[in-house]
This record gives structure tokens, C-alpha cells and sequence, in this order.
């Protein structure tokens, strides 16, 4: 099987190298067809966690034996602190499927955790012999996520740049007080949107020697991707264990979304065979794909927000380059076309049938802060369950279409209350201290909701990591740790 850029056919690469380079040397993202993988719902129903895992990942990355994938399966997910890795609870009229219960308490850990290993088989499998340097931008949880996976893996290091004051505070400190010989952490003056595409601009400009090559850990690399799909089918068969659905009944998928990565592993699933009814993309106030997906228009051009739900403050989407090849048929040339307008003019449009086909599956909504705050406040006092903003926003944009919902509907859970905080205590309306581990401990007496370990323990870390760069800095930031 081969993969090639989402704008370039000619661009292929075999799923290790694919893994292994990240991203396509045309700046496209590397894609296969995943309904050309499709898997037996009735064969799934039989696999707990770890089966499933190995089931998708051996049709998305077929260079990977199941001998190789065993041992990576269970030494990713043996971190987590539950068996289930990804529980699914009942609140009110929803599902909650939990993605937090990972080493960094956030939804990015099902895919870091294994990351590391499907890159260092890629290297096994291809005989190669250079230092790997993993370059990741984050809006907050995909950092630390990545840095906890690959610290002091041999054969690569990591850096990671955010957005200064674009972060929570908690977030902040998982990252900078991260140990390990291989990790750098920079916060970047600029947003997430900045940081993303400062790195990608790296990728054209630092070029590769044989001594030292470059990855990626963001959701453009087809390895943190693949591993997602894995708990649309584990909610899925939950839900069929416990009676609630029949295995032929489609269940709906309402998706907190910045980069548009988690919800296209839910479509990919839903490509393979998952009864999937639709799937929900639920921005914040940064809504630039509510509206895409309402108008067929894509316009980064507008006020860059700050946000409660601070994973989720994004403009450019790049996962969403990957939905519209595969909506076209793989039509590589427009895809480029669209890519290049967004680059160059800010925007794009897409043809009115292409949009109506993207609609069958996709609804949208957004929500604001004041939204997300009595959204948190009003499942708490009514149902004892506590979401984080990027979960609440979930929630909010579920309810706006709950009347047009059929059968059940999932909101995925992407990160402990915790990691927000503050955020969280004023939505419940109280007086929030200044530092963040006291608003852990208020929150905590409020509820009595256990703050999850790798939380708690972060207040007496030291910080490691003090770098802060400008944008057009980040290119030589990366260019001396390769020479280190």
C-alpha cells in the first residue's frame, strides 16, 4: 500500500515512510483511501481496546506486523490509569467518552502514548540510521502529550513550540517542567496558528542530512492520526455491550475541533465501516469552520480570539486539507489550488455539490465562552459531571441540534476539568485564585472530584524550559538543535 500527498499523487510514500516524514515534501499531507480498508463490525464487536488497535492499525499501516504491534499496543495503553483506556459514561442524555485517563490527562495521549513506537519501527523497518528530530506545534495538550511519549527515545528528540500566553497556566507547566535529554520547549510570541505554520515553513526550509532528519508529532503525521480512529469503534462497541444500541444502528459524534483531527478520525471510522449518523464539529468563538461548513467558505481573515477552550483557538485547520481530497474523489490538483489560495489570499471557496456532500455527514455549531461557562455550570447542577471547556463546547453544540438527532449521541471528552482549572471554578460561580494549583484545590473541595495524579504532582516540578522566540526565529531554533 501506498500513501501520497493529499496534493500531489506523484508524491507516494509507503506507510513507514509516511510515519516517519510527517508530512509530504510538497507540504501536503500524506492520505490513503481508508473505505479501501474497511473492517467487519461483527468482528469488531469481539475486541476489547488493545484487538481494535491492532485491527486498524494493521490496515492503516500495513508495513507494521502484528508482532511488531503487540508489544507497542500494550506498553502505550498500559499508561493509562484505567483498562478500558476510553470509558464511556452516561450524563443526562449523552454519552461521555472519556479521552483523559492517559499520562497527560488529555485525548492526545491515545495517539502519543504509541506514537513513539510506530516511529522507531519506521526507522526498524527502513534501515535508517539518522537522529529524528520531532518538531510539534501545539495550543496546549498535543505538547506535553508528545513530549511525555518520546522522552529519551532513542534515535530522535523533540521540540515543541506554543503560543505564550496562549496556553492554561497548567498546560504551561506540564510542558516546561518536562524532563528528558532529548526535549526542548519554546513558547513563541504569536499564536497557535503562528507556531503552526512556522513549522511547516521549516519543513520546506530545513532540509534533512543524513545524520539528522525531521518528523512530525501533530495530526498532520498519518501515525498520530491512525490511532484515533481506535476509540470511535471502542464507543461504539460499548454502547452495543451494554444494550443501548443495536450493532447496525448508526450512533452521532459531537467533536470539540480546532485542527480538525480528532473528527476526521471519526469519519475515517465512519469510511471503514463504523454506523456513524453524523458527526458534530464544535468550535469556540473561533468559528472559522462553523462557517465552512454552513457556506462552503474558508476565511482564516477575521479576529483571532482567546478562548476558555484554548486547544481549540485555531484559524487553519489543517486536518480539513485531508476531508476535502477524499470528499473529491482525491482530487489532488484543487485540493493544491485551495491550499494555495489560503495560503496566499486568507480564503477559499468550495463548489455548492462538494458542500452538500461534506453536509451528509458533518453539522456544525459554535459556542462562546459565556456558553460554555453555564453550559459547565448547568451539567454539574443537574447531572454531577464536570467538563472541562473544550468538552462543554461539545456539549453546547449537541444540544443545538439535538432535535434533529437520531439514535445516541456521543460527546467526546477531550481533557480533565483540571487542566482548566480557573476556568472552571468561575463557571460555577466562584471567586478563582490567582494561581492555578489553588483553583486545582477549590475546585477539588467544591466537587470532590479527584484531581488526577500527573496534575497534582505538577506544582512541585521545577522549570526547565525557559526559551521564548519570536515566530521568525523558530527556523534557527531548530536548525541548533539539530547541531547539537
Amino acid at each position: 500500500m501506498q500513501y501520497n500527498s493529499t496534493r500531489n499523487h506523484k508524491q507516494t510514500a509507503s506507510p513507514a515512510e509516511a510515519v516517519l516524514r510527517g508530512i509530504a515534501p510538497d507540504g501536503g499531507l500524506y492520505l490513503c483511501d481508508p473505505a479501501a480498508l474497511p473492517l467487519d463490525p461483527a468482528e469488531m464487536l469481539q475486541k476489547d481496546f488493545a484487538g481494535m488497535a491492532e485491527a486498524i492499525l494493521e490496515r492503516m499501516l500495513p508495513d507494521y506486523t502484528p508482532e511488531m504491534l503487540r508489544p507497542m499496543i500494550t506498553a502505550a495503553y498500559g499508561k493509562f490509569d484505567t483498562a478500558e483506556v476510553t470509558p464511556l459514561v452516561m450524563a443526562g442524555e449523552y454519552h461521555v467518552l472519556e479521552l483523559f485517563h492517559g499520562p497527560t490527562c488529555a485525548f492526545k495521549d491515545i495517539a502519543l502514548s504509541l506514537l513513539p513506537y510506530l516511529i522507531t519501527g519506521a526507522k526498524q523497518l527502513l534501515d535508517d540510521k539518522a537522529e529524528t528530530v520531532i518538531l510539534t506545534a501545539t495550543s496546549g495538550d498535543t505538547g506535553k502529550a508528545a513530549l511525555e511519549g518520546f522522552c529519551d527515545v532513542e534515535g530522535t528528540s523533540i521540540v515543541v513550540f506554543y503560543p505564550k500566553d496562549g496556553v492554561s497556566k497548567i498546560q504551561e507547566q506540564q510542558m516546561v517542567t518536562q524532563r528528558g535529554k532529548n526535549v526542548s520547549v519554546a513558547a513563541v510570541r504569536g499564536n497557535f496558528d503562528d507556531a503552526q505554520t512556522g513549522v511547516k515553513h521549516i519543513f520546506a526550509e530545513v532540509k534533512p542530512t543524513e545524520k539528522v532528519e525531521l518528523s512530525s508529532a501533530n495530526s498532520i503525521n498519518i501515525g498520530r492520526l491512525a490511532p484515533q480512529i481506535i476509540y470511535y469503534w471502542h464507543a461504539w462497541a460499548t454502547l452495543c455491550r451494554a444494550g443501548k444500541i443495536n450493532p447496525t444502528e448508526p450512533v452521532n459524534f459531537s467533536v470539540p475541533t480546532g485542527n480538525f483531527g480528532d473528527i476526521l478520525a471519526g469519519y475515517f471510522a465512519k469510511c471503514m465501516g463504523l454506523p456513524v449518523g453524523k458527526l458534530l464539529c464544535a468550535s469556540n468563538t473561533n468559528n472559522v469552520l462553523t462557517e465552512f461548513l454552513l457556506t462552503g467558505k474558508y476565511d482564516r481573515r477575521r479576529p483571532f480570539y482567546k478562548t476558555t477552550s484554548p486547544s481549540m483557538d485555531i484559524l487553519v485547520s489543517s486536518n480539513l486539507e485531508r476531508l476535502l481530497y477524499l470528499a473529491t474523489g482525491g482530487d489532488a490538483e484543487m485540493v493544491a489550488e485551495k491550499m494555495c489560495e489560503l495560503n496566499e489570499l486568507g480564503w477559499y471557496q468550495i463548489e455548492d455539490d462538494l458542500l452538500q456532500k461534506i453536509q451528509e455527514t458533518f453539522l456544525c455549531g459554535c459556542c462562546d465562552d459565556t456558553m460554555t461557562a453555564q453550559t459547565i455550570k448547568t451539567v454539574w447542577e443537574q447531572e454531577r459531571y464536570l467538563l472541562d471547556p473544550h468538552t462543554a463546547v461539545a456539549w453546547a453544540v449537541a444540544e443545538q441540534h439535538r432535535a434533529e438527532l437520531d439514535g445516541q449521541t456521543v460527546v467526546l471528552s477531550t481533557a480533565s476539568p483540571y487542566k482548566f482549572a480557573p476556568a472552571v471554578l468561575a463557571a460555577l460561580g466562584q471567586k478563582v485564585p490567582e494561581d492555578a494549583f489553588a483553583a486545582m484545590a477549590e475546585l477539588q473541595t467544591l466537587t470532590g472530584v479527584p484531581v488526577p495524579t500527573p496534575l497534582a504532582e505538577l506544582e512541585t516540578l521545577p522549570v526547565l524550559h525557559h526559551d521564548c522566540i519570536e515566530v521568525n526565529e523558530m527556523a534557527n531554533y531548530v536548525r541548533r538543535k539539530m547541531g547539537d
